[in-house]
């Protein structure tokens, strides 16, 4: 990914590949029913679908007369072709305008560095807010999430031009179910149309085109669902200002008995939370390595947690060692029908482990475990993933060689 980010060979993947694919699906067969149903120089019904998804009102005088205007099927389907190539222009400006990487190597001055994370894989540290992904093999700048529809991760660059893309793909997908729906129904009821309804448009349709407007349909009503969901969590995540990884956090530091409650350091209200973000220009607020807090907290605050988390999570890993090879298959079929059937459902790499490998295990589950393969060479990045559980035995002695968890005052 590090190789291919911000050039034509990021769409060579098969999020971005089915992206295009539903959003050109959909266009191609809701323009196609448009064309019948609602010819702009023809029908009354053009100008008020035009009107539906935008345009101006006209008293109905000038309606009249525009219909006589050379220049008005242009400015139609120049008006019902936004939708499109509004959609597209945020999903490129997304994907390859790209989240921000933290530059590899990057050290900020000696006073932060004790309050900063190290980065094993891009050899520096992290910037508050960041953390490595590892499909794109860099730190990213307030991340979000990785999303494969765009290929890269969401975070501090391009949060807002994923959500305009995530709203008018929405707003286009309800635009063209409806026009599909109308058009399908008027194609099964022809007949009646043709002797009582002769000044209209009539719909024809062949079993093909007719099943074809179904697919669209349905494709359409999927991504009205399931996209608004992700958008109701983007918008929620802005109106918080706390990303999906921070509220992992900040949910597991209010579950903690600890000596003074956590405060989330970034919540400066909605309004200001969702201007920092939400941009005419899709250009947000802040350089991606420091941000403005409320008051009581500092930069590093959310940092000093998230180190803390981590070093009681490593108090309580437990090593294994491998006793039956694993190949690092996502669907193990040959390892019995439980493993198989308890796959965890999560885009987390597995790891091929030999047998007599060692690995520490921080995440159990009946069929499966989250652990980190310890490598004898010094300095290489040790894998982390899920393996079966058949395939390892605890060792009695757990001696791990972490290092005894520190306070927060103390880091």
């Amino acid at each position: 990914m590090a190789t291919t980010f911000g050039t034509w060979r990021q769409l060579l993947h098969w999020g971005p590949l089915l992206a295009l694919f539903v959003i050109g699906a959909i266009s191609t067969l809701a323009i196609n029913s448009i064309l019948m149903y609602w010819p702009p120089m023809q029908s009354l019904g053009g100008l008020i679908h035009m009107e539906l998804i935008g345009s101006v009102t006209f008293v109905h005088q000038g309606v009249l007369n525009l219909f006589n205007c050379p220049g008005f099927a242009r400015k139609y389907y120049a008006v019902f072709l936004n939708w499109n190539v509004l959609t597209l222009y945020n999903f490129f400006t997304a994907m390859w305008g790209g989240p921000g990487f933290i530059p590899a190597g990057w050290k900020p001055s000696a006073k932060d560095c004790k309050f900063l994370q190290v980065c094993k894989v891009c050899e520096g540290y992290k910037g508050p807010r960041s953390h490595h992904c590892r499909k794109c093999e860099r730190c990213v700048m307030k991340m979000d999430h990785h999303c494969p529809w765009i290929n890269t991760c969401v975070g501090h660059r391009n949060h807002a031009r994923f959500i305009y893309f995530l709203f008018f793909a929405i707003v286009g997908c309800i635009h063209a179910f409806i026009v599909l729906a109308l058009c399908m129904y008027r194609a099964l009821n022809r007949s009646y149309y043709m002797f009582y309804h002769r000044g209209s448009p009539l719909i024809h349709m062949t079993v093909y085109t007719f099943l074809g407007s179904m697919f669209a349909a349905g494709l359409a009503a999927g991504v009205v669902i399931a996209v608004g969901v992700l958008l109701f969590i983007q918008l929620k995540a802005v109106f918080k200002n706390q990303t999906g990884i921070e509220s992992w956090i900040v949910e597991k530091a209010e579950r903690l008995d600890d000596e003074e409650p956590f405060v989330y350091p970034y919540d400066l209200g909605w309004a200001k939370n969702m201007a920092q973000v939400l941009r005419l220009n899709g250009r947000p607020l802040g350089d991606g390595f420091w941000w403005p807090v409320i008051d009581g907290c500092t930069q590093f605050t959310l940092t000093i947690e998230q180190r803390s988390q981590k070093e009681e999570k490593k108090l309580r890993a437990v090593k294994y060692t491998i006793v039956e090879a694993y190949s690092g298959a996502f669907l193990p079929v040959t390892r019995g029908c439980r493993a198989l059937c308890n796959i965890p459902i999560s885009d987390e790499p597995r790891i091929p482990l030999q047998k007599g490998d060692e690995v520490v295990v921080t995440r159990w589950r009946k069929h499966w475990l989250y652990g980190e393969k310890m490598c004898k060479a010094k300095g290489k990045v040790q894998p982390r993933g899920w393996f079966l559980r058949r395939c390892a035995v605890e060792l009695v002695s757990n001696d791990c060689n972490f290092p005894k968890i520190t306070s927060k005052k103390q880091m």
